[in-house]
């Protein structure tokens, strides 16, 4: 009766990974009771999915190596897995929403969400392939793409690249605040996209800082995001209560692989009771202000029938 805060399956993202192949459901070793699926059995789980109340997606896809290049060119090519399953989402189920990545890393040879040349990051010169990338993805049906490359003005291109094609409809859910994290070790494990040399630190956000988020924030709410996103959660809490209450957009929070892979593990050595550490922790990323949650744990959530 007096509670104060409520989190509802609607408000969850459940991620999906995808790969090439047919009937492969294969358990990620560092993300227990998560899986790389088929596109057979992606459509199946988005089935299970709708059972359960979870309408919401967000799409990564496992590129072999031999396929990647220095300027991630499949990203945008029509034949793509990733293209090819977008489409395939939309017309089995035209009624859930589709998130998309726009990153060069799951496709890249060095594993960067920029090009590299000579180690180093070029901002500017890794936009057109962003845009491309974003383009082709809206061309198959996407309902919102995810820029989690953390470029400089990267929101205004891709902006710019949709509505100059007429897809003046199709959202942006901004990586705004994305830490330099070592709770994504369990994500790349899932994708092989971590870097080949280097690290994202030039690029992605220094966990010390709080300012930074605002003023990333700001440039990308200017730039005409839709939705702003703090990445990872559980670590930044603060940061989520920062973005609420200071822009009137959405706010989403990432709860990142490793956070689902701590309780995870720590709940099968008996260290934690499962169900009440997933609900605590997803509802402090509510309380913090988060009006939307991408979590591996949506279907675990889901499953309580709690809303």
């Amino acid at each position: 009766m007096v509670a104060e805060t409520y989190l509802r399956t609607s408000q969850l993202i459940h991620p999906l990974f995808i790969q090439e192949g047919n009937k492969i459901k294969k358990e990620i070793s560092s993300m227990p009771d998560f899986f790389r699926l088929s596109p057979d059995l992606v459509l199946k789980d988005i089935e299970d999915c709708l059972q359960l109340g979870i309408r919401n997606f967000i799409l990564f896809p496992q590129i072999e190596d031999k396929l990647k290049d220095k300027s991630a060119s499949l990203s945008y090519k029509k034949n793509n897995l990733y293209l090819k399953m977008i489409q395939a989402i939309k017309k089995n189920f035209p009624e859930v929403t589709v998130i998309t990545d726009v990153a060069m890393d799951p496709y890249s040879s060095d594993g960067h969400d920029g090009l590299v040349q000579n180690g180093k990051i070029l901002n500017d010169e890794t936009l057109p392939i962003l845009g491309k990338m974003a383009l082709a993805q809206a061309e198959a049906g996407a309902d919102i793409l995810g820029p989690s490359d953390m470029m400089d003005g990267r929101v205004a291109y891709i902006r710019g690249i949709l509505d100059k094609n007429n897809f003046t409809d199709v959202a942006i859910m901004s990586y705004t605040a994305k830490y330099a994290s070592s709770f994504y070790c369990p994500f790349r494990d899932a994708l092989g996209s971590a870097p080949k040399a280097g690290d994202k630190k030039t690029y992605q956000m220094d966990p010390r800082n709080t300012k930074e988020a605002l003023l990333e924030a700001e440039l990308d709410f200017s730039e005409g995001a839709d939705y702003l996103m703090v990445k990872p959660a559980l670590c930044y809490l603060d940061i989520i209560q920062s973005l609420k209450q200071n822009f009137p957009i959405p706010i989403v929070a990432y709860n990142v692989s490793g956070e689902y892979a701590m309780i995870k593990a720590a709940a099968r050595q008996g260290w934690l009771d499962e169900t009440k550490s997933m609900v605590e922790s997803l509802l402090s990323i509510k309380r913090a202000g988060a009006d939307i949650i991408i979590t591996y744990f949506a279907k675990d959530f889901a499953k309580l029938k709690l809303n």
